[in-house]
Order: structure tokens, then C-alpha cells, then sequence
């Protein structure tokens, strides 16, 4: 519904670019699922209808990853936030892909963990 979908202008041009240098390229669509079934049953109607898909988490990229060249619908992941599991034994923790740095340090806080900038092994659910 509406609260999750939009194609306004001013919201598709926030989704079509980040923090390089390459100019703005707005998705047709912008969709906020929140749940994995609903990325699915996204992912699905747009494999069926050959629409591009553009996966959009905060906007900070430095690649143009988020710019959606041929139109097609935006993924903002940014509502599916939840952090599943944490292991203080095998220091690995089971995120959403919408959470962010600083709100798994948050979390992490007081466990002696932290999780730094350009850390590699991220495993979502």
C-alpha cells in the first residue's frame, strides 16, 4: 500500500544515486518491503515482468550501485532492521539488511564487540 510504495518524484530522485560522482538515475519505483516473503514475492514479479531491481540501503555508496539505469524498482531495505542473533562466542552476528553500522554498535555495546568500517564476512538473514 501506499506507506511502502512510492513513485514520487522527489522520493525516486533521493533512491537513484549516492555519494559518488555519477549523476542521479531515479528508479520508476520505489517499494519498502519489511518482511523476506515480501522481497521475494517482489523479486519474483519483477523477474517474471524483466524489471531491473536496485537494492538501496542508506545511500553512502562510493560505486553508483543504487543509480537505477534502466528504470525498474527500487529496494529500500532500510524497514527491515532487525538484528536475529548474536553469538558472543563465535563473534558473528545475524542481521537484516537494513541495519546499519552504527545500530548493530549499538547493540554490540557492552559485549566488547564492535563493528568496524569496512569489515568483510557479513552474513544476513
Amino acid at each position: 500500500g501506499a506507506p511502502n510504495v512510492s513513485t514520487a518524484a522527489a522520493v525516486r530522485e533521493q533512491h537513484g544515486h549516492d555519494e559518488s560522482m555519477h549523476p542521479c538515475a531515479p528508479p520508476d519505483v520505489v517499494v519498502w518491503p519489511q518482511a523476506v516473503g515480501q522481497v521475494q514475492e517482489l523479486a519474483a514479479l519483477c523477474h517474471r515482468c524483466r524489471v531491473p531491481m536496485v537494492p538501496f540501503g542508506t545511500g553512502t555508496g562510493l560505486e553508483g550501485g543504487v543509480n537505477a539505469v534502466q528504470g525498474g524498482v527500487c529496494f529500500d531495505l532500510s524497514r527491515m532492521a532487525a538484528i536475529a542473533e548474536l553469538s558472543l562466542e563465535d563473534f558473528s552476528v545475524t542481521v537484516e539488511p537494513g541495519v546499519t553500522r552504527k545500530a548493530l554498535n549499538k547493540h554490540l555495546r557492552g559485549t566488547g564487540l564492535w563493528f568496524p568500517v569496512g569489515t568483510v564476512g557479513i552474513r544476513g538473514v
